[in-house]
């Protein structure tokens, strides 16, 4: 029962907060404000609060710009997390702007769609996310393509990373920054959390949305740790590959230290 109730306040404090931002955003976006990026930051921290999750960063965000993240995915709460920490914008496949709630959400923070089967369209999408890091906005990549188990960092694909590459001949300089990401859930209730007990946090892409937000909501007392890895800059003579390479070598470096508890 008393899960439930906390469940039921996190839920009414989660939606008093978007009313009260709802209409600074709306104008924000409709007029193209910086405070379009700067209030999701402050929801994603309410969130965080509401759904229990509690934020360790290592490590700093890389100031040059034009930035893009690149991180492990483990589940829907590293939205929030990534969003509580910085003023970032992500990138997501279509599917999403039609999810309830999220989708509406994904949309008010200004959210790159991208059609991942229609190569027709990759072009377009591509040149979208260049434009919008050499805007000088920070977008976040997931390269994995879906969501992991929590234990480990999936094969990346290196053909996201095109988005690095359309930006460099509009970047300061003809370089665009790239900084690997790494998020490791590490504890529940101040208790370690083991690779056993990691599906707690986990969402991996067969377990139902609802049920998960559920559980993590009920819990109300998870530990993540965030850390940020030494950038790498793109610049006109790089390698895809070998960039994506070299990401996916940090991210799985600093996912492993963490999980060991190093």
């Amino acid at each position: 029962m008393i899960s439930w109730i906390r469940l039921a306040l996190a839920v009414l404090f989660l939606a008093l907060v978007t009313l009260c931002l709802l209409p600074f955003q709306l104008v924000a976006l409709r007029f193209d404000w910086s405070l379009r990026r700067r209030l999701p930051r402050l929801w994603h921290k309410a969130a965080c609060l509401a759904v229990g999750i509690h934020v360790r960063v290592h490590g700093a965000l890389e100031e040059s710009r034009p930035l893009l993240l690149v991180s492990n995915h483990v589940a829907w709460q590293d939205i929030l997390v990534l969003g509580a920490i910085a003023d970032v914008v992500y990138i997501a496949k279509s599917e999403v702007r039609a999810w309830p709630v999220f989708g509406i959400l994904a949309r008010l923070q200004a959210t790159i769609f991208v059609v991942r089967e229609e190569k027709r369209k990759a072009g377009d999408q591509v040149n979208e996310i260049g434009r919008r890091l050499a805007d000088g906005e920070v977008v976040v990549l997931f390269p994995e393509g879906t969501t992991s188990d929590g234990n480990r960092l999936l094969e990346i694909k290196s053909s996201l990373f095109g988005a690095a590459a359309s930006a460099v001949p509009h970047a300061p300089g003809g370089v665009v920054h790239i900084q690997p990401v790494s998020i490791a859930y590490t504890g529940v209730h101040g208790m370690a959390m083991g690779r056993f007990h990691r599906p707690i946090a986990a969402w991996p892409g067969d377990i139902a949305l609802a049920p998960h937000l559920i559980g993590i909501m009920r819990e109300g007392a998870v530990d993540v740790d965030v850390d940020f890895g030494e950038r790498l800059d793109y610049g006109g003579d790089s390698n895809r590959k070998v960039v994506s390479r070299q990401i996916e070598t940090r991210i799985r470096a600093m996912l492993s230290a963490r999980l060991r508890g190093r």
